[in-house]
């Protein structure tokens, strides 16, 4: 899981290099350092936040869950993951968006459409993406999201935006792929990486409107 920016973002759980690892690391803009790790180990999560002292874990597995995380460098206890209210529907390879304290969760395996809004404490379930689908990609924040790719299956393009009440279905990536990342606002993202397959460096860039693939990672990966 992962949040923040370019330049201060907080990087949290995963596959270390064969198990679920808890390990997190905070990145200044030049260096990574090791942090408190995740009360629980956990791979194929979702992620919300606004830079790395503040951010949000949710779902995740083994098993599948619907456990959530909030890191607060300051409140109540400084650097340690605080137990959060629980995801309504426990779910792995979920898009996440937004802040800690106002997080947006959709799609992901088992495979469903659902939406859900985290105010701090709780989760709510709002209206449900056009598209069930999982492994997929989200930016943006709680009320202006992304919600990108993923696998229906096949392989998706479809992109879908959130207004904070509905989603609606917009122009579609130029290559369908999934196990992507991406990052930015609901009108201005990236979107790279993934499996299409095969496992792809491909960028594109969102201006709101439209997808235009820029240049590639340097690394192909998933």
């Amino acid at each position: 899981g992962g949040a923040g920016t370019q330049t201060s973002a907080l990087a949290f759980g995963g596959e270390d290099p064969s198990a679920a690892t808890n390990a997190a690391e905070s990145w200044n803009g030049t260096n990574w350092t090791t942090v408190s790790n995740l009360g629980t180990a956990r791979q194929r999560l979702g992620g919300a936040g606004s830079d790395n002292t503040s951010a949000l874990a949710f779902g995740g597995t083994p098993p599948t869950s619907a456990a959530t995380e909030e890191w607060n460098t300051g409140v109540p206890i400084a650097n340690v993951w605080q137990t959060g209210g629980n995801l309504n529907t426990g779910r792995n390879f979920l898009g996440g968006a937004g802040t800690q304290t106002a997080a947006l969760a959709f799609g992901g395996n088992p495979d469903t459409a659902k939406t859900e809004k985290y105010n701090g404490t709780n989760w709510t379930e709002v209206n449900d993406l056009n598209t069930v689908r999982s492994y997929l990609a989200g930016c943006g924040t709680q009320t202006a999201a992304l919600a990108i790719a993923g696998y229906e299956p096949p392989a998706s393009a479809k992109t879908e935006t959130w207004n904070g009440t509905n989603w609606t279905e917009v122009n579609d990536l130029n290559t369908a792929r999934y196990l992507l990342a991406a990052a930015g606002t609901s009108t201005s993202a990236l979107a790279f990486g993934g499996f299409a397959p095969p496992q792809t460096a491909v960028t594109e860039s969102w201006n709101g409107t439209n997808w235009t693939e820029v240049n590639d990672l340097n690394t192909a990966r998933h």
